[in-house]
């Protein structure tokens, strides 16, 4: 059977390319890149090269890119360090109700600590209103985190304009960019954000492998403690390969972006249109402004579980929500926080697409989903309950 793959928004597949450009620094060029002799030289060089790279695609100083074991890191990072290093000034922290975990939970954890937060509501799309960021801004305020993109439903947040008014504030502005970055410009001069998270699986690069964007003159608490490397803030033997690989992939990932995103976003309408066409069925997020390789559809009277099980018994990968939540019975926060009631928001499935899907996977789906409900459906006597009541 050959197996399509749509769930790129919780990992991608490392390309050839990168893998090929990762290798010799597993077996060749190994040093310690904290080592002064010639085989830690060359690791050294290759740790600052990727990070000019990374540099180059966001738009900023090298020494502005930290390196992390991922997105859950870096928005840690992000929001413990600012936390507690502006403490002096106030400990009020806002973000919204439909970020990623490592951002929710961070904050939740630092409410334990004493720390204040305000979690703003959305839309029914799932976006953000600029106007009840400023709303919420205190003299207590010290950080602003929003996402870019939302990691479910894919819809796209105003951080420019969230980031000019943290900016006037004089509040600092973190966005986590890991759903986002290499499928949308990604520039943090143009967004005018203070600090960035990105992670390197989520665009065909290794896993266990982010960074985090830090503008110069940001005050923020070290992150591990013990050697020097990344600038002494992140203490521990540099992961290279994995850095390496990282730095590629985000070349490849925004080389000719504007015209690959248009390519999957016509498929990732393709695929709505299809699927919304299955009687009682909704788009979760927004029509437009969302993510090119996005498609998130909640299907009423069906569990997204069986779903999923049916689907990847056709050879068809999918996601019923994020990838670290996947496991839990609970309906999806985001779901929720636009308004789904909690049946609804149970039968929701995620389609997300990548350069390498085609357009004969895309025709697959399309053809296999509606049978799949159709047969859960006749199971279902909520669904012959609420047909009976139409009569």
């Amino acid at each position: 059977m050959n197996r399509i793959y749509m769930d790129n928004a919780a990992t991608t597949a490392v390309s050839r390319q990168v893998l090929d450009k990762m290798l010799p620094y597993f077996t060749d060029v190994y040093g310690n890149a904290s080592s002064i002799h010639g085989t830690g030289r060359d690791a050294r060089k290759a740790l600052e090269e990727a990070r000019r790279q990374v540099a180059s695609v966001l738009n900023c100083k090298p020494q502005e890119i930290y390196f992390t074991s991922g997105g859950s890191e870096s928005d840690n990072w992000a929001i413990k360090g600012t936390a507690f290093a502006n403490r002096r000034k106030g400990g009020h922290i806002i973000t919204s109700a439909i970020e990623h975990h490592a951002v929710l939970h961070t904050c939740q954890w630092l409410e334990k600590q004493g720390f204040t937060v305000t979690y703003l509501p959305v839309d029914e799309y799932g976006q953000v209103d600029p106007r009840d960021v400023e709303a919420a801004i205190t003299d207590k305020t010290i950080l602003i985190s929003v996402m870019a993109a939302n990691n479910e439903i894919g819809t796209i947040q105003p951080i420019r304009e969230i980031a000019r008014i943290a900016r006037a504030h004089q509040v600092y502005f973190h966005t986590d960019a890991v759903q986002a970055m290499g499928a949308i410009p990604m520039d943090v001069q143009e967004i005018g954000c203070d600090m960035l998270s990105l992670s390197a699986h989520k665009f065909h690069g290794p896993k266990g492998v982010g960074a985090l964007y830090i503008r110069q003159g940001v005050r923020i608490d070290n992150f591990m403690h013990g050697g020097a490397q990344e600038r002494g803030k992140r203490a521990t033997t540099e992961n290279i390969p994995g850095i390496v690989g990282l730095a590629e992939a985000l070349k490849l990932a925004t080389q000719d972006l504007e015209e690959k995103s248009a390519r999957i976003a016509a498929l990732r309408d393709q695929l709505i249109d299809g699927l919304t066409a299955i009687p009682y069925t909704r788009l979760n997020g927004h029509r437009t402004n969302r993510l090119p390789n996005n498609c998130n559809i909640s299907i009423r009277f069906v569990e997204g579980e069986a779903l999923l099980l049916r689907l990847d018994l056709a050879g068809i990968a999918a996601s019923s929500g994020s990838a670290c939540t996947s496991g839990s019975l609970d309906p999806s926060h985001v779901l929720l926080a636009i308004g789904l009631p909690h049946e609804i928001a149970h039968g929701s499935l995620r389609f997300s697409l990548s350069d390498a899907t085609t357009q004969e996977e895309v025709d697959t789906v399309l053809r296999t989903l509606p049978g799949i409900v159709e047969t859960l459906r006749s199971m279902s006597p909520l669904y012959a309950d609420f047909m009976e009541a139409q009569k």
